[in-house]
């Protein structure tokens, strides 16, 4: 009987999946086989020949020069041959050899695009538990990273849908302690070590057993034996080709396997797999045949009930049944909750559970191999009218679904609550935990979505794409840490310029450079931040009008310039927003940059320049009745009259500051100024003072000198950095 066995495939095209290491015990020096598992069928002789593969040594080990990389096995075939249910097969034989894990990813998106490489090496990154690469980094960056990542551990990578071999070379381990299993159609030239498999159909014994279990009637199957194989014989043996005919044969309890045979072998289509999807196709109702070829607009490949009634403009009640009649016919494959592997009946991956209905709610995926003649047929039978209105009840669906995972977050009362307790409940989740997994599951169809908004609409979704970016940007905020979120947002960014670009539309234009640029600065790419926030103020001013984007612009070209050391540059940029912020009457943010002009000044050494501005500052917080701040302001005179040499006046200052911070009522401000006033004392000989001062200070802040506090010492830029309130950081600065 031929070896049966089944690992379900690989993640649905949505990013690299871990599994950790199987390790079952075993007696030493003997061969580990698991158990075989009931869906996979023949390919005993592939699965000896792969495991041998691993351990003969290739033409550079045999010449002295072994390669530096991992051992890549190929596994290589047809779409719909079953080859990534091989490779799943052997990966979960042999997984046990690689106690650091086993890493997925898929190379190739629906349509036949390649993933990104950005995209593939942060994903392996996270599945890895690496810390994750800052976002805006190169290509260069990420695969540097990913192969440090790689050379710590000993993992087996499994990459499908290789398209290229530069795909693969750009992910290669630099060690020889891990193994690159690849999937794809044909050769590798280039890769070093490569060991190919190339898999067609399967033996006719494994094709009828096939075909009975899909067929879901061994009876018929066994009781004519001919007709099973002359129907085998029509599908080229091929899994999915089986599967296909088997589920059509499923459907039709009244239908002998000869019928079945005949029907198959005088169809016109001359390739197995298209005349098995042709039979299936062509008998289906004539709205469920749209649906069907609609499906292929779905981002990523990602389908759910919500994408499907969307595409095709029918319930959610309607769209859930037709997706599961699709099931049973093998059109479609539900996607595992649990760890986002695919069960595909078409041999490429063939495990036949149902969608589990989870707080992200059941999903699925279209097989690969049937992915072409669908698109070919959509493109025959839809308008390009129809396809763009499908597509934007799509992304219309898509932009509530994510204003409800973000407004379940929204505290009660709130407008955002508000509407989310008005929108239709299949649009509701019951708790943010639900939301958030809801967000983290679709998080790579949803960046898909985006991207098609922006590339695919013509500029007729723009509107849309705009808005679906918002909200998905929303809900980053609202479920993710900035850091795991800033990737993700660099990327909506970006997106955000082509669609301003196109549109003219400068605000927006303007906003997307100074989002990015307030990501790169904050990943330490000042350079590039200056010349995106030069961008940003450009952009602002192409409508003759200087908006909210100019300020914010220059108030971050100067707080840049702060950042890279260059005070005097910083100072003329915090200058030129000043002069604005003044001439459009803005009185808080114009006591702000007093207070960092007088900052930049004092690190330049500029100590006269800086009091004038710090006392300008000082004047206009009293003036805006804010004590707090105006004791900071204050606080930072004295600081400045004490580096200018000027000890007695820097007393004095001080102690007005403490009393402005009494007004206040603050008590740490209170206690972190009486500690600078006990060191103030103590400079001029004031000793009792100063012990006083410095006694109520550890009462003020719970302990002696409190949390933070202390005598500051070094040069007078170092120790400003540490000032309170009207001189923020420039990441502050940003967020005003």
């Amino acid at each position: 009987m031929p070896d049966q066995a089944k690992e379900p495939g690989p993640g649905s095209g949505h990013g690299p999946k871990r599994e950790p290491a199987r390790t079952p015990a075993r007696t030493p020096g003997t061969a580990h086989h698991p158990a075989p598992r009931e869906d996979f069928v023949g390919r005993a002789r592939e699965l000896r020949e792969l495991r041998a593969d691993i351990e003969r040594a290739g033409l550079h080990t045999l010449s002295g020069r072994p390669s530096p990389h991992s051992r890549v096995l190929l596994i290589a075939g047809r779409p719909g041959s079953g080859r990534t249910a091989l490779a799943e097969e052997f990966v979960r034989r042999n997984a046990d050899r690689w106690p650091g894990g086993v890493l997925r990813a898929r190379l190739t998106d629906p349509g036949g695009v390649p993933v990104p490489p950005e995209r593939t090496a942060r994903d392996l990154l996270a599945a890895l538990g690496a810390a994750p690469a800052p976002a805006g980094a190169d290509e260069d960056e990420l695969y540097e990273a990913l192969r440090e990542a790689l050379g710590k551990r000993r993992v087996l990578l499994l990459l499908d849908d290789v398209a290229s071999p530069e795909q693969l070379l750009d992910l290669l381990p630099d060690t020889r302690d891990c193994l690159v299993v690849a999937v794809g159609a044909g050769p590798l030239t280039g890769v070093p070590d490569v060991r190919p498999c190339t898999v067609g159909g399967l033996d006719r014994t494994a094709a009828v057993q096939l075909l009975a279990r899909r067929s879901g009637s061994a009876p018929r199957i066994t009781v004519d034996p001919r007709s099973a194989e002359a129907l085998a014989e029509s599908c080229g043996d091929l899994p999915a080709a089986l599967a296909l005919a088997g589920g059509w044969l499923a459907s039709r309890t009244k239908l002998s396997v000869a019928d079945a045979a005949r029907r198959l072998a005088g169809a016109p289509q001359s390739d197995p797999l298209e005349r098995a999807f042709r039979l299936v196709y062509d008998s289906l109702p004539q709205t469920a045949a749209r649906m069907l070829r609609l499906l292929t607009l779905a981002p990523a490949g990602f389908v759910d009930t919500h994408t499907a009634s969307a595409l095709a403009g029918c319930s959610v009640g309607v769209a859930r049944s037709t997706l599961d009649e699709f099931v049973k016919l093998g059109l479609l494959h539900p996607v595992r909750a649990n760890d986002d592997r695919q069960d595909d009946p078409h041999g490429e991956r063939e495990d036949r559970a149902p969608a589990v209905e989870t707080a992200a709610g059941p999903h699925y995926a279209l097989p690969p191999c049937l992915d072409p003649p669908l698109r070919a047929l959509l493109a025959q039978q839809e308008r390009q009218g129809e396809v763009l209105l499908a597509r934007a009840r799509m992304l219309e669906r898509t932009v509530r679904q994510l204003q409800a995972c973000h407004a379940v977050t929204r505290p009660e009362g709130s407008a955002a609550r508000e509407q989310f307790e008005g929108m239709p409940r299949a649009l509701r989740f019951a708790s943010a935990a639900e939301a958030g997994e809801w967000l983290e599951v679709r998080r790579p169809a949803l960046l898909a979505a985006a991207r098609l908004a922006v590339d695919e609409g013509g500029g007729e979704l723009d509107t849309l794409a705009r808005r679906l970016i918002s909200a998905l940007a929303r809900a980053f905020d609202a479920h993710r840490t900035p850091e795991a979120a800033a990737p993700e947002l660099y990327r909506l960014h970006e997106l955000v310029l082509g669609v301003a670009e196109r549109g003219g539309l400068h605000r927006e234009h303007a906003a997307a450079l100074l989002n990015l640029g307030d990501l790169d600065a904050h990943t330490g790419r000042l350079t590039q931040a200056v010349t995106r926030y030069r961008a940003a103020l450009d952009a602002s001013r192409a409508d003759g009008r200087d908006g909210p984007a100019t300020g914010r612009a220059l108030e971050s070209i100067g707080g840049t310039y702060a950042e890279l050391g260059d005070w005097a540059r910083a100072a003329d940029w915090y200058g030129r927003a000043l002069a604005l912020r003044l001439t459009n009457g803005e009185r808080e943010a114009a006591a702000r940059l007093h207070g960092r002009i007088g900052a930049v000044h004092t690190f330049g050494g500029r100590f006269g320049d800086a009091l004038r501005e710090w006392r300008a500052a000082a004047a206009a917080f009293r003036r805006l009745r804010d004590p707090q701040a105006h004791a900071r302001a204050l606080s930072e005179v004295a600081r400045v009259q004490e580096y200018a040499g000027r000890p007695q006046e820097s007393l004095r200052i001080c102690r007005l500051a403490l009393n402005a911070a009494k007004r206040a009522k603050d008590g740490r401000l209170e206690g972190a100024l009486r500690l600078r006033l006990a060191d103030a004392c103590e400079r001029v000989g004031e000793t009792a003072e100063a012990r006083e001062h410095r006694a109520e200070a550890e009462r003020l802040l719970g302990g002696p000198g409190g949390e933070g506090a202390g005598t500051e010492g070094g040069d007078p830029a170092t120790r400003s950095r540490n000032t309170e309130g009207a001189c923020e950081t420039h990441s502050q600065s940003k967020k005003d």
